[in-house]
């Protein structure tokens, strides 16, 4: 079996995998892309479907679609596609396989061992929900690292702060969980000296929050309910995900979905909304605030104040 280990950022929304060369971490590249959507389908054929592929049929086949997993890891819960139920564990282990699968193809071998980051705040159940994935992958987990201390590490590791220890805030807003860690680098010493979070705050809660305000409006107009509707309230959360991230380079978004639903007697209803960066702002206040919150709770943690810290690292897509 191969010496090599695969890191990888198995995250709500994407994945991710590296390898060390000559010293260096590389990302391996994933159907051409650095990301891999954390999408897992049944197609039309009944074949299986992991990234791209899966997340591109999620608007039209939610019912053969499963996104987000990682905020079930741990649960017991189930999801069910195509009359088949699956745990999380089973979900996870298709992208971990499809993972595995590029790097083989990048390294020209099959590289078993991983090192798998999860969030800090991620209890024992939920890490070891992981480490099944990994093996059902067929993957042997080396370790099982905290996503915040695997940043400081890429972000300090060989950085020379004059002999003194760097000491870093990491805040790590994902798809799905949020994080802060303070962490003290000295060399190739990674000590965590305090960590707070919310395993349930994250970009899908941002998406949330505009498709809840789009299906409230469109309700109060039309008298139809998006969210009985399996496949509109798929199309709504995906045309909100696309705004948020339109929002980040732009000061307003346009969200247009043709035939959502049809009316009683069968007329055609769409959407048309634009949404302004401020207003998308004010709707995500308060979790924002929730995130501010969780950095105090750090702070005090370590008996620190912001000012003893040397570095903000901002982690996560969220962070955009």
């Amino acid at each position: 079996m191969s010496t090599k280990v695969l890191g990888i950022d198995l995250g709500t929304t994407n994945s991710v995998v590296a390898i060390i060369e000559d010293g260096q971490p590389r990302l391996i590249p994933i159907e051409g892309e650095r990301l891999l959507p954390s999408v897992v389908g049944v197609g039309p054929n009944g074949a299986m479907l992991v990234g791209r592929h899966a997340y591109n049929q999620w608007g039209a086949a939610p019912e053969r679609t499963v996104r987000s997993i990682k905020r079930l890891m741990g649960s017991g819960k189930t999801v069910e596609m195509e009359g088949t139920s699956y745990t999380p564990q089973e979900i996870s282990a298709f992208i971990l396989r499809r993972i595995r699968e590029a790097a083989a193809a990048y390294l020209g071998e099959d590289v078993r061992r991983a090192v798998i980051t999860v969030p800090a705040y991620f209890n024992e159940p939920q890490r070891q929900a992981t480490i099944e994935a990994g093996e059902i992958a067929g993957l042997q987990v080396e370790r099982i690292l905290n996503e915040p201390t695997a940043a400081a590490l890429a972000y300090g590791y060989g950085r020379d702060n004059g002999g003194q220890p760097l000491r870093v805030l990491v805040y790590d807003l994902g798809g799905g969980t949020f994080d802060v860690s303070i962490i003290e680098l000295d060399g190739e010493i990674v000590d965590v000296i305090a960590t707070a979070g919310n395993n349930h705050l994250g970009g899908d809660d941002f998406d949330q929050r505009l498709a809840d305000l789009l299906a409230d409006e469109f309700e109060r107009d039309h008298k139809i309910d998006l969210r009985q509707n399996h496949q509109a309230w798929a199309r709504l959360n995906r045309a909100a995900e696309e705004a948020k991230i339109e929002l980040s380079s732009t000061p307003y978004a346009t969200v247009n979905l043709e035939y959502i639903v049809a009316d009683k007697k069968g007329r055609p209803l769409h959407i048309q909304r634009e949404i302004e960066r401020q207003e998308f702002e004010g709707l995500i206040a308060d979790l924002l605030d929730g995130t501010l919150d969780s950095i105090d709770q750090a702070l005090a943690d370590a008996n620190l104040e912001a000012d003893d810290l040397d570095r903000v690292l901002l982690v996560g897509g969220s962070t955009r």
